[in-house]
């Protein structure tokens, strides 16, 4: 059986744990194959008693919460080893069996040191800062770059942990004291605390390359989902506001050890305005009363930062940059209902820079800045469509609204999602074969 791979269109926090959790029953294994606890996926299921339960996973892969659904870490992850054990612990308490992970062994792991290099550098920069999340993620893909990075299976062997941790910190300890007037970080306090994670980790490590080659020779469905999103990968983001990964299509290969060939269809997770956490271009973000509606309405907070979330209008560019990068071959929209109560729904579907008309994503990164969104104006709608199940139930103005949208972007809507509930989605065509 092929591969599916499931992607942000946006800058993230587009919904992509309900749209794999749509897929949850139908898919046998769902891989993280970028990122780390630096973003999150937020599920609401209901309970057994009736009532929705929300589940905030920062590391794990959204499929955890399916019980017949491996889930599994890939090795293009960088993984928290103290949060991946917490968010474990979490799960357990609620009930929710997690002995099915798999764990890379090839994964990096983030050390203390890490973090610690994250966030003086984002102090140090100043007004020309990142807007990381300060939890190690850039400086460990780093390192991963520089070889010079720790991945899980070195936790297994003390004395190469030792020298990788004493070769990495030869050069850190510098920068840290000479340059950010803080303390050296010792060697043995950081081989101590990594190996106290190795034998609780142990069970979970895989060749999970290997693995998924297997599952997917015997007819498994398997599921590559990003962290993160397309506007924020560092090869075709807007960069240098981006991640450290890479959060597109092509990532799902390299992050999984599954080849391209395996891959027939790339579904791409398009919320029915836009958001962005952090520093970088927004062009159409809303700093007036509309903007504080959607973000109230929404429940705009980040799922891992809890920090506000910049809203803005629906941009197609962005869409259509996200179709084309991608190789988007269906779209989830998400939050539609959110839209419920505006007069008029503008979209962005070009931008203007300097007196010029761009109908696609600019080259340069000072256009980008300087983009301004040419809108649409579509009529909106103030039924309440929570309970809508089909497209046709929708109103008038909101299927006009989807319709347009899916013209402008360039591949078809499969899935529409009307509330936050894992029940209140809308498929207009199946996202598996």
């Amino acid at each position: 059986m092929p591969a599916i791979v499931l992607v942000g269109a946006q800058w993230g926090d587009e919904g992509k744990g309900k749209a794999t959790d749509l897929m949850g029953e139908d898919v046998d294994y769902v891989v993280k194959f970028n990122g780390g606890n630096n973003a999150g996926h937020t599920v609401v299921i209901e309970g057994p008693d009736g009532g929705r339960e929300k589940y905030a996973l920062h590391l794990l892969p959204s499929g955890i919460l399916t019980p017949s659904v491996t889930p599994v870490i890939g090795n293009g992850v960088v993984i928290d080893l103290e949060v991946l054990f917490e968010e474990l612990d979490g799960l357990q308490a609620r009930g929710v069996d997690t002995s099915k992970l798999l764990v890379s062994a090839n994964a990096h792991v983030i050390a203390s040191y890490n973090r610690t290099l994250d966030k003086v550098t984002e102090r140090f920069l100043g007004k020309r800062r990142i807007g990381t999340t300060g939890r190690g993620i850039g400086p460990t893909y780093a390192d991963k770059m520089n070889r010079v990075g720790i991945r899980v299976q070195d936790l297994f062997d003390e004395g190469i942990l030792r020298q990788k941790v004493e070769g990495a910190l030869g050069f850190k300890n510098q920068v840290l004291v000479k340059i950010y007037n803080t303390r050296a970080v010792e060697v043995d306090l950081v081989v101590e605390e990594l190996l106290g994670y190795a034998e609780r980790l142990r069970p979970m490590v895989a060749d999970t390359s290997r693995v998924l080659e297997k599952a997917l020779d015997a007819g498994a469905n398997v599921l590559l989902e990003a962290g993160q999103a397309t506007l924020l990968d560092v090869d075709h983001g807007t960069y240098p506001f981006v991640t450290s990964s890479s959060a597109t299509a092509g990532g799902a290969c390299t992050g999984s050890g599954i080849p391209p060939t395996r891959v027939s269809r790339v579904i791409a997770v398009l919320k029915a305005y836009t958001t962005r956490v952090g520093e970088g271009p927004f062009p159409t973000e809303l700093l007036d009363d509309d903007g504080e509606t959607l973000r109230k309405t929404g429940a705009e907070y980040g799922t891992t930062t809890g920090r506000p979330r910049r809203c803005g209008w629906m941009d197609t560019v962005v869409g259509r940059y996200a179709t084309r990068v991608n190789g988007v071959t269906d779209f989830v929209m998400t939050k539609l209902d959110v839209l419920t109560g505006f007069d008029r729904v503008p979209v962005c579907v070009a931008y203007e820079v300097d007196g010029v008309r761009h109908d696609e994503m600019p080259v340069s990164q000072t256009d980008i800045h300087h983009a301004r969104p040419v809108y649409e104006m579509l009529d909106g709608w103030w039924e309440d469509i929570s309970g809508c199940r089909t497209f046709e139930e929708l109103p008038a103005a909101a299927q006009r609204y989807v319709l347009r949208v899916e013209e402008l972007v360039g591949a078809r809507v499969s899935a529409i999602g009307v509330g936050a509930g894992r029940q209140e989605i809308i498929q207009r065509h199946p996202l598996l074969d």
